[in-house]
């Protein structure tokens, strides 16, 4: 059922967007017919490549802080915070809700602020969050924390997007955000087995270091990504 909604809202959001209608603004745009937009080309040649990468690397470490927590959040308020099967249960279901409201919230914030400073800040708040979700031995807290923690990620997808095409010209939107979500979506898999084998080894309490370590380094790679000014590209 909800598969039918997803397919009627995107048809009727992007029915307009058409191959010629692609074509006729590749047609107008600067450096569109100077070289093609070959995936090769896009993630070796300089200023590209640098854009590229490091995008694709931020989504992919937030990919995997995402689904990493959304998939052990149980676990740990289980089996280390000792509570109850469905209020442990419905720990998940506030961070996912957190996500939501952050993805529409939050853009109106980054707006008023900038996308470099606002991403930064989303970051240190949410790794703030996961301090408190570790440090504080309180069932209560964790479900607080944990909820903020996906407030504060929740934009990070679009925004790395945004920021890829406010950096690059338009006709490397297509390739550049193919690979940006391609490579960032292997995070899905990498980081939660990654927990998993920590997990194993350690006990699951080995889960909030290594989100707190994700999420520095998600904060890292931000950090170099160039900064746009508004309505202009990078180069």
């Amino acid at each position: 059922g909800i598969s039918v909604v997803e397919i009627l809202a995107l048809t009727g959001a992007f029915w307009n967007h058409t191959g010629l209608r692609y074509r006729e603004q590749m047609a107008c745009s600067p450096g569109a017919h100077e070289k093609s937009a070959s995936i090769r080309r896009v993630l070796t040649k300089q200023p590209e490549a640098r854009i590229a990468w490091l995008s694709a690397l931020f989504v992919l470490v937030y990919i995997g802080v995402e689904v990493s927590l959304g998939g052990w959040i149980v676990e740990f308020l289980l089996h280390v915070r000792k509570g109850e099967a469905f209020a442990s249960g419905m720990g998940a279901t506030g961070y996912w809700l957190g996500i939501t409201l952050g993805r529409i919230l939050l853009p109106f914030v980054t707006n008023l602020i900038g996308l470099k400073i606002a991403v930064t800040v989303y970051l240190t708040a949410a790794m703030a969050a996961e301090l408190v979700f570790w440090l504080v031995p309180n069932f209560y807290a964790s479900i607080i924390a944990v909820g903020l923690q996906g407030f504060f990620i929740g934009p990070m997808f679009p925004h790395a997007i945004s920021a890829v095409t406010s950096l690059l010209p338009q006709h490397l939107h297509v390739v550049v955000i193919g690979f940006v979500a391609a490579l960032g979506g292997c995070g899905a898999s990498l980081l939660p087995f990654a927990v998993g084998m920590l997990a194993q080894r350690f006990s699951v309490t080995a889960l909030q270091p290594f989100i707190l370590a994700c999420l520095g380094l998600s904060l890292i790679i931000w950090l170099f990504i160039p900064h746009a000014k508004r309505g202009k590209a990078f180069f």
